[in-house]
């Protein structure tokens, strides 16, 4: 029998946590975002309307990062604090190399790296 493979994915819009969940055992990484706290403002000096065209392509970028490094697993957890989890699925829902996938939303606190991977655990236990 195939094993299937489950990821849960903590994410705010400036890093995600990859926790990849395998034989009760989670291993994680973390992939930041482009847009920092820093850019955004500097952004923000020239213009709100520039701040927000660079935040939307960088923001693009960071999730397109985040669907190549999980289009192999079959169950994704999405879950965090803020609508980037929602952003996310969004675009994960519009690629058809995701039409076969679980893909469930839950939201959350900001979580320690203890809390997310106990919550990953019993998410798929």
């Amino acid at each position: 029998m195939k094993d299937t493979k489950k990821v849960g994915i903590w994410m705010d819009h400036f890093n995600a946590y990859i926790l990849e969940f395998t034989h009760g055992l989670v291993t994680e990484r973390i992939i930041g975002s482009e847009f920092t706290e820093q850019e955004k403002e500097s952004s923000l000096e020239r213009g709100e309307k520039t701040m927000n065209n660079k935040e939307d392509q960088m923001l693009a970028k960071y999730y397109k990062k985040l669907a190549d490094c999980i289009n192999h697993y079959n169950e994704i957890l999405l879950f965090g604090p803020t609508d980037a989890k929602k952003e996310l699925y969004n675009l994960l829902k519009d690629d058809h190399l995701f039409e076969d996938k679980k893909i469930v939303l839950k939201a959350t606190d900001k979580m320690t790296a203890v809390e997310m991977h106990n919550f990953v655990k019993e998410y798929f236990k």
